[in-house]
């Protein structure tokens, strides 16, 4: 059962702060339904098949950025000050890598007719610099419906998006590429746009669906863009979704023990979900474990593949046939969202949100990768398998850190069985989430 509406508040309803609490709050109440139509499979945001959100409230520039729901114990929330400080990029910042001369590509579909002035309001907020964003919609640009719940939570995936790719690296390039649907056909269309055209260094794909159900013709097709990419030195990204264990079968009539496409491609790093425990104040590091949240019918991604085997990477990691995902982790969890500023909800303008989900970790290692881009002075490419290689070393324990309790599986309608955290790699959490400080400068080092 979900929790109502008014227990989720209690959350965020204490202290003051840059919000005035607003008296609603909406969890997954928009947002696209996966549904089979034939050689028009959709692309679902990875934030859930229903988005997750929920109302933290209005914007309030003349408070300092401090929300009544960091102030709960555990933090119900994260503004990018406290994300930035758990996983250690403030001192990457610290020493100058904040992303400047690199670029982020972020794939998504439709558009949102806000994100300018909330990027903007984001920044003002949150006490980040001027953003540097282009909207490009290489097939044109789909006008906005705001009484389309397909587009609203298109809206609401590119705000996370775009906001968390820029708080993690925030002198960075942000190239924001548009398909006018979520059809297979015009997401592989937007995302061979950005390949050809060698839009940026990193490109992240906060999408996904049952690799099973993907057109054939653009699954072969997709494969052999993202190895023009590798070839390019371009490093994919994609979220591994939000329903653990399980995706929805192509008929879309049920939940089935499933991986999802991009993320399951060999070439893709994977971004899976935790929950992070950490002060909501000062970011400073509690606990971690898988993300798994019954209440939401919500978990991280993860799985093996049945259209991959198992690449040469994950030889001393995974012990299936199949590719395994995810790679590597970061905070997904509904409970303990990360803020962003959203006007195309519907709701109003100049709100904010809290969001949870993997779309959040894919955005967010691509800063990482400018990151890493900056201190290499170019371009790293391609990175699994120096993060595998990296996560078998005795200095695996100061580069990542090892999630070794939870699971991924799906609570919903019908359980799905899915896969137990463990030592080392495992289909629940990949090698871990990163020690962003000592893991951006090395593989640098590795990888330049």
């Amino acid at each position: 059962m979900r929790s109502s509406p008014r227990r989720l508040l209690r959350r965020c309803a204490s202290g003051a702060g840059a919000l005035s609490l607003a008296a609603g709050l909406a969890v997954g109440s928009t947002g696209a339904v996966a549904v089979a139509v034939p050689h028009q499979h959709g692309k679902t945001p990875a934030i859930g098949v229903s988005p997750h959100y929920r109302l933290a409230g209005h914007v309030n520039p003349s408070a300092p950025p401090t929300f009544s729901c960091q102030l709960t114990d555990p933090a119900g929330c994260f503004g990018p000050a406290q994300i930035r400080a758990a996983y250690g990029v403030d001192k990457l910042a610290a020493h100058g890598l904040t992303g400047a001369g690199r670029s982020i590509v972020i794939v998504d579909a439709f558009q949102s007719p806000t994100i300018a002035h909330d990027l903007a309001l984001f920044d003002a907020v949150f006490e980040l610099p001027d953003p540097q964003l282009v909207q490009v919609a290489p097939d044109g640009l789909t006008p906005f419906d705001p009484n389309d719940g397909n587009m609203i939570g298109w809206s609401g995936e590119i705000t996370l998006d775009v906001e968390w790719a820029h708080a993690i690296a925030p002198a960075a390039k942000i190239v924001l590429v548009l398909a006018k649907s979520n059809t297979d056909e015009d997401i592989f269309s937007a995302t061979r746009f950005a390949v050809d055209h060698n839009r940026g260094d990193v490109i992240s794909q906060s999408f996904g669906e049952n690799e099973s159900c993907v057109v054939p013709a653009v699954a072969r097709a997709q494969h052999a863009l993202f190895a023009r990419a590798t070839a390019k030195h371009i490093t994919l990204l994609a979220s591994s979704g939000d329903t653990g264990s399980a995706l929805q079968s192509c008929d879309g009539e049920s939940f089935v023990q499933a991986a999802s496409s991009p993320a399951t491609d060999p070439l893709v790093t994977a971004v899976g979900g935790t929950a992070l425990f950490a002060n909501g104040l000062t970011g400073a590091y509690q606990s971690e474990t898988v993300w798994n949240e019954p209440e939401f019918a919500a978990a991280g991604g993860g799985g093996f593949s049945v259209e991959f085997g198992r690449p040469a990477y994950q030889l001393l990691a995974n012990h299936r046939h199949g590719r395994g995902v995810p790679d590597v982790a970061y905070s997904a969890a509904i409970n303990e969202s990360v803020l962003a500023v959203w006007s195309s909800s519907g709701l109003g303008e100049d709100l904010v949100f809290g969001f949870g989900g993997t779309s959040a970790g894919s955005p967010q290692w691509a800063g990482l990768v400018a990151l890493t881009d900056q201190a290499a002075r170019g371009r790293v490419g391609f990175i699994n398998p120096a993060l595998y290689a990296l996560s078998v070393t005795p200095a695996r324990n100061s580069l990542f850190h090892d999630i070794t309790v939870g699971d991924n599986t799906f609570h919903g309608d019908v359980d799905v069985p899915g896969f137990s955290a463990t030592r080392g790699w495992d289909a629940a959490s990949g090698v871990g989430w990163p020690k962003a400080d000592a893991l951006v400068p090395l593989l640098a080092r590795l990888l330049r």
